[in-house]
């Protein structure tokens, strides 16, 4: 076990930022690389968004919500994968914002995202749920609830693959296709690499995000106790931002280069996968179904969560997303929910 708790309160802040900046380069490149690998096999931009870079994205996670429960930190575990679901779902936002300059949920051809997102509010609110009623212990320390919702992905996996050859919608709001042009002196560099490269790379990047992961952890755990504000604050907050760093890198990225639906599968894929670690968190932590002490922050990040997947849903259903201002209205609304539930979880603190 790594102590960072007798070290001056600078020089953890430092390790967290020096750890959550090597976690968005290594993020940031893997991007690069899920594109030509869907240009390179012919793979749906959403099947790539959804598998690949949302599980390599999500390695902080796991190596924060295992490390956390190992040290019986059950409010920062929760507070860190329930905080990042509304924050990774912002991202989009950030995106939107900065990049599309337009809807963004203008963009999906086909119905698979918005499925993908309906299901991830149905665990959601199954988690909700769990977490109100407590988990029931199965297996030693694992829960019912944390086994199921870590069963239900590779469900969610295989009604979006069953779905994807479906009929298409038509877009009608299309991005700017100008803006594709902004990283393509890296995506030159990328495609003129072998594959067997570009799996040295990704297994290299991803061995940076576990070892940005787990300084985070440990930094995080730090700051808690040293600050005082109190682990699940610190676990919604701070910790769950520099864990998304991935997401928040590929997101970004993806959009650069034109991948919208890439970056849309990128983060509900995410979300999805972090109602998955809650079963290794399970084992991990030796006081029981970890589900059961879910305090009220962490329920209200979870509430938060189905609210801005919601609001994202709506706007890839109605096809035709008002713009004010270079951004779509949902993620106007999006990022007004995130940035209200910092300051209602900042009191519930």
């Amino acid at each position: 076990m790594i102590d960072l708790i007798g070290l001056p309160l600078p020089v953890t802040a430092a390790i967290f930022v020096v750890a959550a900046v090597v976690v968005w380069v290594a993020g940031a490149r893997l991007a690069l690389i899920g594109d030509e690998l869907s240009e390179r096999y012919r793979l749906e931009k959403e099947f790539i968004g959804l598998v690949f870079l949302a599980t390599v994205s999500k390695l902080p996670e796991i190596v924060t919500s295992v490390t956390a429960a190992r040290i019986e930190n059950a409010g920062l575990v929760l507070g860190a994968l329930f905080g990042s679901i509304s924050f990774n779902t912002a991202i989009l936002a950030v995106a939107d914002y900065y990049i599309v300059r337009g809807a963004l949920t203008s963009w999906p051809r086909n119905p698979n995202t918005a499925l993908t997102a309906v299901m991830l509010i149905v665990l959601l609110s199954a988690l909700l749920a769990v977490t109100v009623s407590g988990d029931l212990a199965l297996f030693g320390t694992l829960g019912l609830g944390g086994l199921a919702l870590a069963l239900c992905f590779p469900v969610v996996i295989g009604l979006q693959r069953a779905n994807s050859r479906r009929a298409s919608w038509a877009p009608v709001d299309l991005p700017d296709e100008t803006r594709k042009g902004l990283m393509i002196r890296d995506r030159s560099k990328v495609g003129a690499q072998t594959t067997a490269i570009l799996l040295i790379k990704t297994a290299v990047y991803a061995t940076g995000i576990l070892a940005g992961g787990l300084a985070l952890t440990y930094a995080a755990d730090a700051m808690a106790l040293r600050t005082g504000m109190g682990a699940s604050f610190v676990g919604v907050t701070f910790l769950a931002i520099a864990t998304s760093m991935p997401e928040f890198s590929t997101t970004i990225a993806s959009v650069r280069i034109g991948a919208y639906t890439m970056a849309l599968a990128n983060i509900f894929g995410s979300n999805l996968i972090t109602m998955a670690l809650i079963a290794p968190a399970d084992l991990a932590y030796e006081r029981g179904a970890i589900l059961s002490d879910a305090g009220p922050a962490a329920q209200f990040s979870v509430a938060v969560g189905i609210t801005v997947t919601a609001i994202y849903v709506a706007g890839i259903l109605i096809r035709r997303t008002p713009s004010f201002f270079g951004a779509g209205l949902d993620s106007w609304l999006v990022m007004g929910v995130y940035l209200g539930s910092l300051a209602g979880l900042f009191f519930l603190a």
